[in-house]
């Protein structure tokens, strides 16, 4: 195999890990906001933040993937929060089980990123 091929799949590949830690802390704070929602009696979806994300997605693009393109990974990621968020609402998986486990992650992740730092105003 071609030295620079197998160096830039190799480059390819620690991205691939970066960017599944960091869908997993995402996701983990997702499921986080999710009980937050349902303590106080609101709606898991809210197509007006989901649009905000879309939206700014895009206007952080700078390419080369195209904005549509973007907009599209952005959707992915907003249904699957959702899908879990409903999940984990579903009887028998409170927050306890699995969904522990997954915040638990989520907090190491942060912690490593540096990230576990932020505090929400």
């Amino acid at each position: 195999m071609n030295p620079n091929v197998e160096c830039l799949r190799e480059r390819i590949d620690a991205i691939d890990a970066q960017l599944i830690e960091l869908l997993n802390l995402r996701a983990g704070i997702s499921l986080e906001l999710g009980r937050h929602k349902r303590r106080a009696g609101l709606e898991i979806r809210d197509a007006q933040r989901e649009e905000q994300i879309l939206a700014r997605a895009r206007a952080l693009n700078r390419g080369p993937l195209d904005p549509d393109a973007v907009e599209r990974l952005f959707r992915a990621i907003l249904a699957e929060s959702c899908r879990a968020q409903s999940k984990e609402a579903q009887p028998g998986h409170g927050e306890t089980g699995h969904s522990e486990s997954a915040h638990a992650r989520s907090r190491r992740a942060m912690r490593r990123s540096g990230m576990g730092r932020m505090q929400c105003l």
